[in-house]
């Protein structure tokens, strides 16, 4: 979780792959971002009516992190159908400028998130607001520890063929929802083992540093593109 997104490939396409073997990969990162799209869209479903119904604002923060993964599904999904349509014919300038919108926007869904998640787990806790304990949401965020870091390994060795810094930056934030699953389960194991009501908004807030951190390396490599 703490390489950054240099880290993982280098910033301009690989010219020298067969067109074929581009070809594929563009294929299989359209078809893991329409699998991020349709989990996401189930997993916000369920974690913001479970996150309402138990008054748990981490859950509720966990279903928007959901919405905010659909947002950057789509927007990754718009960014690799637009190079598939391209074909052999892409430039330097035209992976960079695919590459840079599409950051931005990721950028900018990582902080929507912990603006969401700072204010609502400051209040819960200022306010001494508890939550009830959610089974849902246990069975939720287990299974979201399991498919995340797949679905994370599965776009960042994807990004690495393609040299793509915005599906790397896609693959980080699917790390970062991977991480938050095992937080939410902690929180709303432990206030569900112990009715510690302040573990939820506690373990909502620890997911504030590394959100803002994927926001802010996302919003830097628009810039360098």
């Amino acid at each position: 979780m703490s390489m950054s997104l240099n880290d993982l490939m280098n910033t301009t396409p690989d010219t020298t792959m067969p067109d074929r073997s581009r070809s594929a990969l563009l294929a299989r990162g359209v078809a893991l971002e329409y699998f991020t799209i349709g989990y996401n869209t189930l997993e916000a479903l369920v974690a913001v009516g479970a996150g309402i119904l138990a008054g748990s604002v981490a859950l509720v923060g966990f279903g928007l992190d959901s919405v905010i993964e659909i947002a950057a599904g789509t927007t990754l999904l718009w960014r690799l159908r637009r190079e598939s349509q391209i074909g052999d014919a892409i430039s330097e300038d035209d992976h960079s400028s695919l590459e840079r919108r599409a950051l931005l926007i990721i950028g900018l869904t990582f902080f929507a998130l912990s603006a969401y998640i700072a204010i609502e787990a400051g209040y819960k806790l200022l306010t001494g607001g508890s939550a009830e304990e959610s089974t849902v949401g246990i069975i939720l965020a287990a299974a979201s520890l399991v498919i995340m870091p797949v679905l994370a390994f599965l776009k960042q060795r994807t990004a690495r063929g393609l040299k793509s810094q915005a599906l790397a930056a896609d693959a980080m934030e699917t790390w970062v929802c991977s991480y938050l699953s095992l937080v939410l389960l902690a929180g709303l194991g432990l206030n569900a083992a112990f009715g510690w009501g302040w573990a939820d908004p506690l373990a909502a807030l620890a997911m504030l540093p590394l959100v803002i951190r994927e926001g802010w390396e996302a919003l830097g490599e628009a810039r360098e593109e």
